[in-house]
């Protein structure tokens, strides 16, 4: 059991893009899914499935994406932010450009999960979990 299950799932997506895998397989839970669901919107990722007849909780498969031209992956870098030892919530109008507009920050809201760009033009704050680009 991990103490810190988004570190873990971010972890196992960075390490399988430096080890250049196509597909990473995560074990599942609702926050998991919603942060795939975003990823995948966003063009980070190439697809994703659902598997619940895995395990108990089921798996999350994923499908990297990488430029079929110069074969790097189109996540950089993934980063979390708050954790549970250090908490971050942030009002709507504090919330973090990453990269000055070119990553996405995923915000944890009464309304669900979200980027920066959608909670700021909901003027929703929120958790802000980790920053992906």
């Amino acid at each position: 059991m991990t103490t810190d299950p988004i570190a873990d799932y971010l972890t196992r997506i960075r390490n399988a893009i430096r080890a250049n895998h196509r597909i990473v397989e995560i074990p599942s839970s609702k926050l998991k899914k919603e942060i795939t669901k975003i990823l995948y919107d966003k063009g980070y990722i190439q697809g994703y499935k659902f598997d619940q007849a895995a395990s108990i909780g089921g798996t999350i498969k994923i499908a990297l994406k990488y430029n079929p031209v110069t074969k790097q992956a189109a996540i950089s870098a993934l980063e979390r932010v708050s954790r549970p030892g250090l908490r971050q919530y942030r009002k709507a109008s504090e919330l973090p450009r990453v990269m000055n507009g070119l990553g996405i920050a995923v915000i944890s809201t009464s309304r669900g999960l979200m980027t920066d760009k959608e909670a700021r033009r909901d003027n929703i704050g929120g958790e802000v979990l980790c920053y992906i680009y």
